[in-house]
């Protein structure tokens, strides 16, 4: 018999329905204590973030011969974060009882147990649930026709040849991210067949309104696209051709910062009445003002100036009605931390306002549920705010995992725990993630070794959320952090290693309704992993050993000859 006190989250028996739930919902908790330990009375105190906790007398329940059971239903009446332990009374004794870990008890030490309570109609795209994502930085990706420099911010380089790498520093005045390929909006659109092929549902641009700089983040202008990038009609035409292969196209809201030398800041440093003054946040006008990181061309807007929220946001031009009408199906907003959560809920209104199928994701790095910015808990899921997040935690557990800087025990914690914190329908709208225009490439990450890319890419494809490919990746290109993971686009060849797996795997995506809305349950043992995804008959299992070695099976009850072994290299 043991002396542990149990209380297991993941374990429908201890808590009942699991994970994050809706507002006026009631959670159902269990509490087994050992006969050995004889107690008076058992509370499970539960607290709303922010507020005062309540204990709830745990009534006892039938029990065993080795255990007690006690159990007590708690209502959640309001969406927001909430928090639990227990307390345990004896007699001359008292102690409280926390979490150890994913699945074990500890007494006086530890941490609470976490229910995320988002809105009671909160909901998210269906169509974009488990979908396949290809990120593209649209300057790198590719040209064609000629290279549009007409009405092009300066200073500004084009490369001789796609060949070259990037500029990975300042020119002789000091100047970074001037260097350009051409990639361009047409570019995009030849190649949406070859896109269609690997079975993509949605295409994420990095930021296309016109700047100076080849990241486009230092916006000179929202209502036009980038000269080199094309026109209005152009970006129509993709969207347009796009959705004839059943392909949104979601843009890269930057609305955070703008750049200096756009002329909303220009003219706010240059005329004290003018209207975009109040946009900025001027320490000692005109010439000391609060910049993204400190970076003097990135200057920092106040989102909820009200001249700058009709701008963006509410007037019947916005931003946002502008590029929605044109075709975009939804936004990925930039550092979204750093935007209020009363800008997000507007944008978000007006977004789902023009279409009520778009996409709204945001860029955090952190466990999105919990997350605390500037001293203030965010409402990314509890507020109701976004459909989903780019999963870091995700792609961190995976790369490291996979160069065996973690356990496979240590891969499962991880994972878990956003898997118990998120919303499952934000959760399935998050992004899966290796690379981005942010990290090192995965082919950099794992040193090229391709049985590692492998059980990377397999991780990606049975995880839930979003499965996001970065730009030739699928291709095996190379580079480390920014700006050497931004080089144009290589093509793979039809037998390229990389590309089979990247095909093999979106294959099965596509296949496997498991893998786009099933539930997960993941196992660790010795360093050794299965990840399973259920949804309804259809199942799919992939074992990993601590060697790398992958096997996967799928399998579909309907039909009891239907288990298949798909290979691996």
């Amino acid at each position: 018999m043991s002396d542990r006190i149990l209380h297991d989250s993941f374990d429908g028996f201890y808590r009942d329905p699991f994970g994050a739930v809706r507002e006026g919902c009631v959670v159902n908790l269990r509490l087994k204590m050992p006969v050995s330990c004889p107690v008076n009375a058992v509370y499970a105190v539960v607290r709303m973030d922010g507020g005062i906790s309540a204990r709830h007398r745990m009534d006892e329940e039938d029990s065993g011969t080795d255990y007690l059971t006690f159990s007590v239903s708690v209502s959640l009446p309001e969406r927001g974060l909430y928090f639990y332990s227990f307390f345990v009374e004896q007699e001359g004794n008292s102690f409280r009882l926390f979490r150890q870990g994913l699945h074990d008890t500890n007494m006086e030490a530890g941490d609470e147990w976490q229910i995320t309570c988002c809105p009671a109609g909160f909901k998210t795209p269906e169509k974009m649930r488990g979908s396949v994502m290809y990120q593209i930085f649209p300057d790198r990706f590719a040209v064609s026709g000629k290279i549009l420099t007409e009405g092009k911010m300066e200073p500004f380089r084009v490369h001789g040849s796609r060949n070259e790498p990037p500029d990975g520093s300042p020119d002789e005045n000091g100047i970074w991210n001037k260097d350009f390929y051409g990639g361009n909006f047409a570019g995009i659109t030849s190649k949406l067949d070859y896109l269609a092929g690997l079975g993509v549902d949605v295409i994420y641009l990095n930021p296309v309104f016109m700047a100076r700089s080849n990241h486009r983040y230092d916006t000179a202008d929202y209502m036009r696209p980038d000269p080199m990038l094309g026109t209005e009609e152009d970006f129509a035409e993709l969207c347009s051709l796009a959705s004839e292969r059943g392909i949104s196209v979601i843009l890269d809201g930057v609305f955070s910062h703008t750049g200096s030398d756009s002329e909303y800041f220009k003219d706010a440093v240059s005329n004290p009445d003018s209207p975009y003054r109040e946009w900025y946040q001027f320490r000692h006008y005109p010439d000391d003002y609060e910049c993204w990181w400190d970076v003097r061309t990135l200057p920092c807007v106040r989102e909820t100036a009200p001249s700058y929220l009709d701008f963006i946001v509410r007037g019947e031009n916005s931003v946002i009605s502008k590029w929605m009408n044109l075709g975009a199906g939804g936004f990925r907003l930039d550092v979204a931390d750093e935007l209020p959560d009363e800008f997000i809920s507007e944008l978000r209104a007006r977004v789902k306002g023009i279409n009520g199928g778009a996409l709204l994701i945001g860029e955090v790095w952190e466990d999105a549920s919990n997350k605390i910015s500037y001293g203030k808990r965010r409402g990314y899921f509890t507020g109701g705010e976004l459909d989903g997040v780019m999963n870091y935690p995700f792609r961190n557990a995976i790369v490291r995992y996979v160069r065996g800087e973690i356990s496979a025990e240590s891969f499962a914690g991880a994972v878990l725990r956003i898997y118990e914190n998120y919303p499952t329908d934000a959760l399935l709208c998050s992004t899966v993630f290796l690379s981005s225009h942010d990290t090192a490439r995965i082919r950099t990450e794992l040193n090229g070794d391709t049985g590692k890319i492998e059980a990377a890419v397999a991780l990606q494809a049975f995880l839930p959320g979003i499965m996001c490919v970065y730009y030739g990746d699928e291709a095996g290109m190379e580079g480390g952090g920014d700006p050497f993971n931004r080089g144009f686009f290589s093509v793979p060849g039809d037998g390229d290693e990389i590309r089979l797996i990247y095909e093999r795997y979106l294959c099965l995506r596509k296949e496997k309704k498991a893998l786009r809305d099933g539930e997960l349950a993941i196992t660790a043992e010795n360093n050794a992993l299965t990840v399973v995804r259920r949804s309804g008959p259809d199942e799919a299992v992939l074992s990993i050993s601590p060697e790398m070695a992958l096997s996967i099976q799928s399998k579909n009850s309907l039909s009891h000859s239907s288990k298949k072994v798909y290979p691996t290299t």
